[in-house]
């Protein structure tokens, strides 16, 4: 387990580019909303219908929160590199290891973001949007709109990071390859939980939608533990027939 110096180290690595993280959010918020009408239009283009509003200040919420989303999306590898060099001190990760933590870090989270919004996310919306009729016509709020989109987008690109996360796990030693073996049905469970809790709307088709990805996540995972070598049991390698 995580010893309580670890975190202690981890969280004032951490700490120390906060501040600058959080002005350039800031910053990079403020130029992107001057962008936000087009953003917008191309994340409506997946929906093919009208937005409303019902409040004032409805649009320029929304748009700010388009702006935030689109600033954290351009900014993922800065984060990804602060995270990694915070977190790989502790556990001895520098070097070769590190950047290998950050490279496919930040390419997983681009490829699962990708994979939701040209995938994942035109099929969910014409799914829920097929129960539709001429007596029921859909009226969808802007700001629903961009929380749905953002939130899903973003939550995709996080747990497509699953098995990265399984490999550095298992490389210091916290968990074995067996472990993840072992447990699957619990961390079946646990993603059945994951996937009700940050799916925008409480569906079974949404969740679905995240849930199936995540466990495929997370049998590759294992699968690249294994084709790594990494995270085996000593006593399986004894018991192997090269030991012998």
């Amino acid at each position: 387990m995580i010893e309580r110096t670890q975190l202690i180290i981890f969280l004032s690595e951490l700490r120390k580019s906060v501040r600058n993280l959080g002005l350039t959010l800031f910053l990079s918020t403020l130029v992107i909303f001057l962008l936000s009408p087009q953003l917008l239009h191309l994340v409506q283009a997946h929906l093919a219908e009208k937005l409303y509003f019902f409040s004032v200040a409805g649009p320029f919420l929304a748009h700010v929160k388009l702006a935030l989303f689109a600033a954290i999306y351009s900014l993922m590898p800065w984060f990804m590199i602060v995270f990694w060099r915070a977190l790989g001190k502790p556990f001895g990760v520098s070097g070769g290891q590190l950047f290998f933590f950050i490279f496919f870090t930040c390419l997983l989270f681009y490829s699962g973001t990708l994979f939701c919004y040209f995938i994942t996310l035109p099929f969910g919306i014409k799914f829920l949007l097929g129960f539709s009729s001429e007596e029921l016509k859909p009226v969808i709020s802007i700001g629903r709109f961009v929380n749905f989109t953002t939130i899903f987008i973003l939550a995709f690109g996080l747990i497509f990071e699953l098995p990265i996360f399984m490999v550095f796990l298992a490389k210091v030693g916290l968990f074995k390859r067996s472990f993840y073996e072992k447990n699957r049905r619990y961390a079946l469970l646990i993603i059945a939980i994951l996937a009700a809790l940050l799916t925008p709307t409480p569906d079974v088709v949404n969740m679905m939608l995240m849930g199936g990805p995540l466990y495929l996540l997370y049998e590759s995972g294992i699968i690249i533990l294994r084709i790594l070598r990494i995270g085996n049991d000593p006593d399986t390698e004894e018991s192997s027939p090269e030991s012998e």
